[in-house]
Formats: C-alpha cells, structure tokens, sequence
C-alpha cells in the first residue's frame, strides 16, 4: 500500500513537472517538437487521472511511458548540452525528470512483482 502511494506521488510528481517542461520548449523548440512533447505530456496526464481513479491497467502504462521518456531524453546530446553549462531550469529539469522516471520504473517494477505473487 505506501509503495503503491509513493508510486502514485512520484507519477503526479512527473506530470507536474511536465508543465514546467512545456512551459521551457515553448520557447526552445520547432513547433512540431513541442507538440509532440505535448502529446506524450497528455497521454502521461490521463494516465495519472487513470491512477487517481484506482485503474490498475494505468500502472503498467505509467511503466511504458517512464521508459518512452527515458528512451526519448536520454539519449539526445542537446540535453548533456545544457548540463555541462551548470545550473539553470532547463538543466534541473532534465535532471529531476531523469531521476523521476527512474523511479517510476524501479518502483513499477517492485510492485508488479510484488503483485505477482
């Protein structure tokens, strides 16, 4: 039950900071970019709207969205980029995002096991 919470909290947590995503890429971004981030915001968002109504099927697509996230950011060099440069918003969010769907995908993964048993 408190895993399934902090789950919860870390998910809620990962769609609010995708607003302060958002709000950066408006004005960083070629339009297409930022309204595919913005899909994948909304898809995050019902999910955690999903979650909040106690739909058990939402977890594992919570799940498949931390890892798309990860798959997606990580892997992109603009993002150590702004790293390198020190600390700024842009820079903490990709690094409180990053953290943020780590968990995600380490607590999912505990408590589908969990669950299986």
């Amino acid at each position: 039950m408190i895993l399934r919470r902090v789950t919860d909290v870390f998910i809620y947590g990962s769609v609010a900071l995708g607003v302060m995503l958002l709000f950066q890429l408006w004005f960083l971004v070629p339009v297409w970019l930022f309204y595919s981030v913005t899909l994948g915001w909304i898809a995050y968002f019902m999910t955690a709207i999903a979650i909040m109504r106690h739909h058990e099927g939402a977890y594992k697509v919570a799940f498949l969205l931390a890892i798309l996230t990860l798959i997606v950011s990580l892997p992109q060099p603009e993002h150590y980029t702004i790293v390198s440069e020190g600390i700024n918003l842009a820079s903490v969010t990709f690094i409180v995002g990053s953290i943020l769907q780590t968990c995600i995908i380490v607590l999912l993964a505990i408590y589908f096991l969990r669950k299986r048993k």
